[in-house]
């Protein structure tokens, strides 16, 4: 069975680039019928909070991203020391006592002779004694995998034929001094005893996958399909890095951005299949082939979005929107009427209330001083109200003989005066739904 798994650290809200991995290993899963698993990275318990493993779960569901199971790393740890001890007595995994700036005056040093900048394995072949002596002066050390110095070659499912030679890699801090487990070798416990298939991240984890895939096979495990997508940039090719926190999925919400636009753009972004708006995410998962995405850095703009939830609400029936409706102090019964005349001239849910102001108090006029006669002449035409769905006509067909004007000339000076704006809905439709008119007084 297809297994996939999202796998985000609780130390913060969830972004855009943190959704493109989540929905893509979802979206793998639905499509073949298989599990995904929430696997919560809660192993730097220092920065781990538990507002944030909320927040993700609260992120994912207002998305629609379901989980088959929800795993938490806090409370594996005993998996991942077996691991180690495994290792351990395999010759695979030995304790490193160099400091921060040691190891970084060896990488300069490397450097500067024309070479790899890749750990020396000092440590290796200190024997028992010389260890116990270090561990004394300077505490607990850190452990790191003893690498098979060959090429590692797998096939990823974005990249092609990869190929990286483990003698150009260092060998991989397992456990910090502080005896943290780190995620490499967490991740290939949880994905070999989890029997994860497919394991979809960003580019940047390449080299990550190298070695996971020697830690893999070290421990006897099946390695997963890997695939690694582009990483996102801004809509200039700027590092989004900078932007990420103005992209958390809760700011996109809180800006009125709905979930199936969001979720049609992300799962079209970088591929070769344009961009189209799902009514739901079974129609998102049937289109959606992992093949079809490039290697090239992915430019991801938050402006598209907006044009993308505009056409998710035009096309949403009442019921969908009564409650937001009526928050913004619309009457019931006039709720009906007041949808139909402006949801195709609304981006975000937020602009119901901005209508809503616009016909309950008035908008202040907009009339151009070549325009002032005609308008005022205009408005004393102007019928008494309530007005209904003939009532536009009717003014402007007499506006039209007392004045002469037609065309754009009668209607745009108006539509101006009467709501403040040179465009929107069928102004017969608007004329009923405005109780006050600034222009008249």
């Amino acid at each position: 069975m297809t297994t996939t798994r999202f796998a985000p650290s609780p130390t913060g809200y969830i972004h855009v680039g943190n959704l493109r991995t989540a929905l893509m290993n979802f979206l793998i899963a639905k499509k073949a019928g298989g599990t995904f698993i929430l696997r919560i990275d809660d192993t730097d318990q220092e920065r781990s909070k538990q507002e944030y493993v909320d927040g993700i779960q609260e992120d994912l569901e207002w998305l629609g991203i379901t989980w088959d199971k929800i795993e938490f790393q806090s409370k594996r740890l005993d998996r991942y020391e077996a691991a180690a001890d495994r290792l351990r007595e395999m010759g695979r995994f030995y304790e490193c006592f160099e400091t921060p700036t040691e190891l970084d005056l060896k990488r300069k040093k490397q450097l500067n002779m024309g070479k790899p900048p890749v750990y020396d394995r000092a440590m290796f072949s200190k024997t028992a004694e010389e260890k116990d002596a270090l561990r004394a002066e300077r505490g607990q050390g850190h452990w790191r995998f003893l690498l098979d110095q060959q090429r590692i070659e797998w096939t990823d499912g974005i990249l092609g034929d990869l190929s990286i030679d483990a003698a150009s890699v260092s060998d991989p801090v397992l456990i910090r001094g502080d005896g943290q487990m780190l995620y490499t070798l967490a991740s290939v416990v949880d994905d070999t005893e989890m029997g994860v298939t497919h394991v979809v991240r960003g580019s940047d984890h390449v080299t990550n996958t190298a070695t996971q895939i020697q830690i893999i096979e070290a421990l006897g495990g099946t390695v997963p399909t890997f695939a690694h997508h582009s990483l996102l940039t801004g809509p200039q090719g700027e590092a989004l890095s900078k932007r990420l926190g103005t992209l958390s999925l809760r700011d996109l919400r809180e800006a009125g951005v709905e979930p199936m636009a969001l979720l049609s753009l992300m799962a079209r972004l970088g591929s070769s299949d344009p961009v189209e708006l799902r009514s739901n995410i079974d129609e998102l998962a049937d289109g959606f082939d992992l093949g079809h995405f490039g290697t090239a850095p992915t430019k991801f703009d938050a402006d598209d979005l907006y044009p993308l939830t505009g056409r998710v609400l035009h096309d949403l029936p009442l019921d969908a929107v009564a409650e937001d409706i009526a928050a913004a102090g619309v009457p019931a019964d006039q709720s009906a009427q007041f949808w139909e005349v402006v949801r195709e001239n609304i981006t975000t849910r937020k602009d119901l209330a901005t209508w809503w102001d616009l016909f309950a108090n008035g908008a202040d006029p907009v009339i151009d001083d070549e325009d002032k006669e005609f308008v005022a002449e205009a408005m004393a035409l102007l019928p008494e109200g309530p007005f209904d769905g003939e009532t536009w006509g009717v003014w402007t067909k007499a506006v039209k003989e007392a004045t002469g004007r037609k065309g754009r000339g009668l209607f745009m000076p108006l539509r101006k005066a009467l709501t403040g704006q040179s465009h929107g809905p069928d102004m017969s439709a608007v004329l009923p739904l405005l109780q006050v008119i600034k222009a008249k007084g």
